[in-house]
């Protein structure tokens, strides 16, 4: 089957498994001031929408500090906005295949994607965008990363990616500026 996410090389995350996400999302928001999230994800790709999802999932439970971008599949489309936010840290939400359980997440730093030319959707590749980004605004960037179960052609989550969706959402509105 032919993949278009990035593979990982996977940093050493938090020791406790069960707050793991959690801890590293609080560690890396620890400063922030201003913060973009950007959902990337096709709409047609089943499990590949996640981050969209959560972004719309997001709407009015974050404060003014928060910058909300439902980028789908262009997320280059949106450097402008993004740069005129001046924020402080981004946070860029994808499907990526970590070779773990459906729905699993990892935080990683955008120098963690590796071979990700070949079998990317992106028109811009996102490692380029964050090495742009990082450059252009000064911010901390890191990938919220999430296994998908299927994305092949239709809409819709699976049951795990929804339950992901929604357990992702309560935290980042639970610990966002």
């Amino acid at each position: 089957m032919h993949q278009k996410f990035p593979k990982l090389r996977l940093m050493a995350g938090s020791k406790n498994k069960k707050n793991g996400i959690e801890a590293d999302l609080k560690n890396w928001l620890s400063n922030a001031q201003r913060v973009v999230i950007a959902g990337i994800g096709n709409p047609l790709r089943k499990d590949d929408f996640v981050g969209v999802e959560i972004v719309r999932n997001l709407q009015n439970r974050v404060s003014q500090h928060v910058y909300l971008i439902e980028c789908e599949t262009v997320p280059e489309s949106f450097i402008e906005p993004i740069t005129e936010f001046k924020p402080t840290h981004i946070l860029i939400i994808d499907a990526a295949m970590l070779n773990l359980n459906p729905g699993s997440s990892k935080l990683i730093e955008p120098g963690q994607m590796v071979n990700q030319r070949a079998i990317s959707t992106h028109a811009l590749p996102l490692r380029i965008f964050c090495e742009y980004l990082a450059k252009t605004t000064g911010a901390k960037i890191a990938l919220l990363v999430i296994q998908p179960r299927d994305a092949g052609f239709g809409e819709g989550l699976t049951a795990e990616l929804r339950k992901t969706a929604v357990k992702l959402t309560n935290l980042l509105s639970r610990i966002l500026p």
